[in-house]
């Protein structure tokens, strides 16, 4: 039995309360699949070290893979009480243990408020993450089940666009 905390939209603000390092992954980045094995071993000790180890897959959770803009893969953050920094660091169990025993996240700067997970701002890009992902379904349904042409895909949402876009104007 695993213990890392699989995260997701619903649960995802366990990380505002407590010391917790959360990895953002997806299963088909190779990168991600090389640290797995030391992620697991790190949750392992994570009792020891007074934190809690988390996980989110981005392939599931694209809206909250907006919230803490997540651009390259594996991801890590250091959460304290709500506040979050970037683990920037090497990804061995050492390292990692380190980081957390010698309090090395205390040098790090934190994410700015308006940057934070938990602002505003991140709330409404968690928000676009998801849309984006809604309008892929949508792309998918087209060409997969109904057989649309990849082109004549693009084409009706280009239309949709500038229906919008014409609706708002008015």
């Amino acid at each position: 039995r695993s213990s890392v905390r699989v995260l997701c939209g619903s649960n995802w603000s366990l990380v505002l309360q407590g010391q917790w390092m959360l990895e953002f992954y997806a299963p088909w980045c190779p990168a991600c699949q090389q640290i797995e094995a030391t992620w697991e071993s790190f949750a392992k000790e994570s009792e020891h070290l007074g934190i809690t180890v988390g996980k989110v897959d981005v392939t599931q959770e694209p809206g909250l893979s907006g919230r803490f803009f997540v651009t390259t893969l594996p991801t890590i953050y250091h959460a304290n009480d709500g506040v979050f920094r970037r683990y920037r660091g090497s990804r061995t169990l050492e390292d990692l243990q380190g980081y957390i025993l010698e309090r090395k996240w205390e040098a790090v700067e934190p994410v700015a408020g308006w940057k934070s997970p938990s602002s505003i701002m991140m709330h409404g890009m968690a928000g676009l993450f998801h849309f984006s992902g809604w309008i892929r379904q949508i792309h998918n349904y087209l060409t997969g089940t109904l057989g649309v042409h990849v082109w004549t895909s693009y084409a009706i949402f280009i239309l949709a666009t500038l229906l919008i876009g014409l609706f708002l104007g008015l």
